[in-house]
């Protein structure tokens, strides 16, 4: 939703049943927010509110304020899509108000903007098939795209978040304890897609990109580039950008990067030709572009790789670049998590 579109849908507290209904009628929505002067949220009320209160004798020049919600159901500034879904689907609700932390109304969220983006023709592959070793213990019997956040499997936010972007047809590559997450999944429809599984020998793992062969043989029809990602990966980023960035660079592959910054913990001298010291600095930060783990790839690319041969997705990458061939780099700036160790997991859960 624009900021018009979002200035449209709001009316002040000093607002009629008259005013209600023509900013309702004229968003073609189901609300309508109340905000003061600060544009913070002091109330809601929805077409059902309207109706109730002109049923029980309001009239339409009557304020607006006393028959509105004052406590709606809202969700924090830039929470994740299938977060807000969760919400409406619990409270039965079809539009929840983004909130900054002081109340300022920042963005409405509807049923249609959070499961109804255009329908993208390309297929996305997660690849959930590790064994997840570095979590130790907590993957000894749960495979890790399984793990809960935030009351929800980190493999669901993936699959939410890519059905959110218009990505419908969805392939799992799973190995270690492949049928958990195949019962966990299903064919996808709870979850708006269909999900499709491109099963690995589980004696000859064949990592991150050996599977994409699996699915080169399923679908020699290919002709729309590939989504690919970590089925390990908390991040919501827009497809859509990547697929137009992909397009427009006229890449094999594009990766999606994003920037590290480590501070040296020491003080870092520089030196002249001769070895004499010209500058001292205390504990610098350095930056750095790190590898994101989700990648746009042309089906062309997929030749590359030798059937039923283990590969990885930083392999394919260099085969690309010794080959040269483009590969691109696109930006996330939202929060990214890799869920590799259990500080990581901690993290993810809002617990470190």
């Amino acid at each position: 939703m624009t900021q018009r579109q979002l200035k449209q849908a709001c009316a002040p507290t000093t607002a009629s049943l008259r005013d209600v209904a023509w900013v309702i009628d004229r968003m073609a929505s189901s609300l309508c927010m109340l905000t003061d002067e600060g544009n913070r949220l002091a109330g809601l009320l929805t077409d059902g509110d309207l109706r109730r209160a002109l049923l029980r004798g309001a009239t339409l020049d009557d304020p607006a304020l006393p028959f509105a919600t004052r406590s709606p159901q809202t969700v924090p500034a830039g929470s994740p899509r299938a977060l807000v879904l969760d919400l409406m689907r619990a409270w039965r609700i079809s539009a929840v108000p983004e909130l900054d932390p002081d109340g300022t109304v920042v963005g409405l969220h509807t049923l249609s903007d959070v499961v109804g983006a255009e329908p993208l023709p390309n297929p996305a592959v997660i690849m959930a098939g590790g064994k997840g070793t570095r979590l130790g213990a907590l993957t000894r019997d749960t495979p890790k795209p399984l793990m809960k956040v935030a009351g929800r499997s980190i493999i669901e936010w993936i699959v939410l978040n890519l059905v959110g972007d218009g990505i419908h047809d969805i392939y799992v590559s799973v190995n270690h304890l492949a049928e958990q997450i195949e019962e966990h999944l299903g064919d996808g429809s709870r979850l708006g897609c269909t999900v499709t599984y491109l099963r690995e020998d589980p004696a000859k793992p064949l990592g991150t990109a050996g599977s994409l062969t699996i699915l080169r043989e399923l679908r020699p029809d290919l002709t729309d580039p590939v989504v690919v990602m970590n089925g390990d990966l908390m991040v919501e980023f827009d497809t859509g950008q990547l697929l137009d960035y992909h397009a427009s660079s006229g890449a094999q592959i594009t990766m999606a990067v994003r920037s590290y910054q480590h501070e040296v913990p020491f003080g870092v001298i520089e030196r002249d030709e001769v070895g004499l010291v010209t500058a001292v600095t205390e504990k610098p930060t350095v930056s750095f572009d790190i590898n994101a783990a989700v990648y746009a790839v042309e089906p062309a690319t997929l030749a590359f790789l030798a059937a039923g041969e283990p590969s990885t997705m930083p392999e394919l990458v260099q085969m690309c670049l010794d080959r040269h061939e483009r590969v691109a780099a696109w930006t996330i700036s939202s929060d990214w998590i890799d869920v590799g160790t259990p500080k990581d997991l901690a993290r993810a859960k809002g617990q470190a």
